[in-house]
């Protein structure tokens, strides 16, 4: 079954399971510092979708970011390439803009945890601040290219923004990806939210 006008019901509905779409993993997290997927990532499925829904740090301005292993390999750091840029807008009705940004949200041959929202600002912890969005990895058994993503994500940045982030790049190695982990960088700390992961043929 094709993705198309019933991409948002399809994935929209827990334990769905047809021959193009099937959800993996669909986990509530309480209080968490890491969360790592460590097996259903495989030659299975061409595409991988990670969604997030009303992930909240414990520590304002905390920044949900993502590091994949290679094959064999256990220590989250592999090498990426990415490119990052936001439009972002206040509450005020006073500040807006679209721009690149850097300064560790995007790498260049780094190994840091890639973010998925903007170092910086990051996200409040206030009980109604949340970031929401969602990720994508294409074929990550090949063992002949490297391993492209993107994402897209909504966050209710502690100074009262909504500020999108795009983030785009690879993983430089043919490897299989087989794990994946998210955790808050910039502060840290412990968070609250949903993740779910779906394979798509």
């Amino acid at each position: 079954m094709p993705l198309g006008a019933n991409k948002a019901a399809i994935m929209g509905v827990a334990g769905v399971s047809t021959e193009a779409v099937v959800l993996l993993y669909d986990t509530d997290h309480s209080g968490v510092t890491t969360v790592s997927i460590t097996s259903g990532i495989d030659s299975t499925y061409g595409e991988y979708i990670f969604k997030f829904y009303n992930i909240n740090p414990a520590t304002d301005e905390g920044v949900f970011s993502f590091q994949v292993n290679a094959s064999g390999q256990s220590g989250y750091n592999e090498t990426v390439t990415s490119s990052a840029f936001r439009p972002y807008h206040d509450e005020a009705n006073s500040a807006a803009a679209l721009g690149y940004i850097g300064i560790g949200d995007d790498q260049g041959q780094g190994t840091s945890f890639q973010t998925l929202v903007e170092l910086g600002p990051g996200t409040g912890n206030g009980a109604d601040e949340s970031c929401t969005g969602e990720l994508h990895i294409f074929n990550p058994a090949s063992t002949t290219y490297v391993k492209h993503f993107y994402s897209v994500m909504n966050n209710y940045v502690s100074s009262n923004y909504s500020v999108q982030d795009f983030r785009a790049g690879y993983f430089n190695f043919t490897a299989a990806l087989t794990d994946i982990q998210f955790k808050m960088v910039g502060d840290g700390g412990d968070f609250d939210g949903t993740i779910k992961m779906w394979g798509v043929k």
